[in-house]
């Protein structure tokens, strides 16, 4: 996850490099749900409006939560399927605020209801994250809920106006990017604190329809587009917080742009990212899933460590008995190819591997999704063959009959 906010803001207003901070313990985002009342076109964890069985016990996620805080975790953001279909989730919430941990709550906010958020705000959730794939018929259509934009904007409105912090979350693929500009006034027009913009990536639904994911000339659009609101915020005095996730190569294009518009600050910048260190799933990134299953982050179901039911997560998490954790762990990452052969991997750390693994088989093979050129990443052009998907992704937005 790169955060565009302060590395614009160390552009614009140079400070010393703080040093590095190392954190007692990974971020855990938590599914403590299957369950949602939403079926959306992405979703990593195949939700749907059903009960799953198996799932943890309030009493049980208390224990695990003790043994988190005891473990040095700092940040839990309960997730789901949609969280708020649990009935003990406020009082999940408020023992975890009890316990000192940073807590967020993903939502789909459609469940966000003038009768329901004083209950939520009570809990005092140190942010709350609500998804909208587009403006309107968009949303709906992603979400496959006729309607559901305009619950989903309700909710953020209510979580405003009750003093929360919200944010917007946003995944681009090719069927909506000609959204983006439009959520950005949104956000504007809305006073929405956050936008956490994501990249596609292949799990659950997402892996599904890969083949939708965004052309890299689009993605290029959009970084610069992110990276443009980002700066007018900040230069007017009135920072918003911009997020992006899911492709750790914007490091490496913020750095590239940084170079043609702040060049006398761009070293700096590069000993920021560096130590920022791009991809941090298996190690400060953690994920626990709704049976107790614990994976290296939300996209990894398909690979589980361990289960809390049969050993706490403290035991697990530095267990690099497993392959993927024992890469993930290694510095630097024996990832491959094109990705091997990157000048920025100390930036990068090797992208998303879910990508890499899910089209070759391979935890360590070069991430399909990073839409640098080759001069960009240092390597001689056409050096290292492409996936099949990366070349679609490549095909020139001049080619097409619509582009933003």
């Amino acid at each position: 996850m790169l955060r565009l906010t302060p590395y614009l803001q160390s552009l614009l207003h140079p400070s010393p490099l703080p040093p590095a901070r190392k954190p007692a313990g990974p971020v855990v985002i938590w599914n403590l749900i299957r369950r949602c009342n939403l079926t959306c076109q992405h979703c990593y964890s195949i939700s749907a409006d059903k009960d799953f069985a198996g799932e943890l016990s309030t009493d049980e996620v208390f224990a695990v939560m003790d043994d988190l805080r005891a473990f040095g975790v700092p940040v839990l953001i309960l997730s789901g399927g949609e969280p708020l279909l649990r009935p003990d989730i406020l009082q999940i919430g408020k023992r975890a605020k009890d316990l000192g941990f940073y807590v967020g709550l993903s939502s789909n906010g459609t469940l966000i209801t003038p009768d329901r958020v004083a209950g939520i705000a009570d809990v005092g959730f140190d942010y709350v994250g609500i998804s909208l794939d587009g403006i309107g018929a968009t949303h709906d259509r992603f979400r496959r809920l006729q309607g559901g934009f305009d619950l989903a904007l309700q909710g953020i409105r209510l979580c405003r106006d009750a003093g929360m912090k919200v944010g917007v979350r946003y995944t681009m693929t090719e069927d909506n990017a000609d959204d983006l500009p439009a959520l950005l006034q949104l956000v504007d027009d809305e006073g929405i604190d956050k936008f956490y913009f994501s990249h596609l990536n292949y799990a659950g639904r997402g892996n599904k329809h890969r083949d939708t994911d965004a052309r890299h000339q689009r993605t290029r659009w959009a970084m610069d587009l992110l990276i443009a609101e980002c700066l007018r915020y900040l230069q007017a005095g009135r920072p918003k917080d911009f997020v992006t996730g899911n492709n750790d190569a914007d490091g490496v294009y913020l750095l590239h742009w940084a170079e043609q518009h702040y060049p006398q600050h761009a070293t700096q910048l590069r000993q920021r990212l560096q130590q920022w260190g791009g991809n941090a799933s298996g190690v400060n990134v953690a994920n626990i899933d709704n049976l107790g299953n614990v994976h290296p982050d939300t996209m990894w179901w398909k690979v589980t460590l361990g289960n809390v039911r049969e050993r706490p997560f403290s035991a697990i998490w530095p267990d690099t008995g497993h392959p993927l954790m024992a890469g993930l762990k290694q510095q630097p990452r024996p990832v491959q190819g094109r990705c091997g052969a990157c000048q920025h991997l100390a930036i990068c750390n090797g992208n998303t591997r879910v990508r890499a693994w899910e089209l070759t088989g391979d935890y360590w093979a070069a991430d399909p999704a990073c839409y640098l050129s080759d001069q960009e990443v240092g390597v001689a052009d056409g050096a290292f063959p492409l996936a099949p998907l990366t070349r679609w992704q490549r095909i020139p937005l001049v080619s097409m009959e619509t582009q933003p």
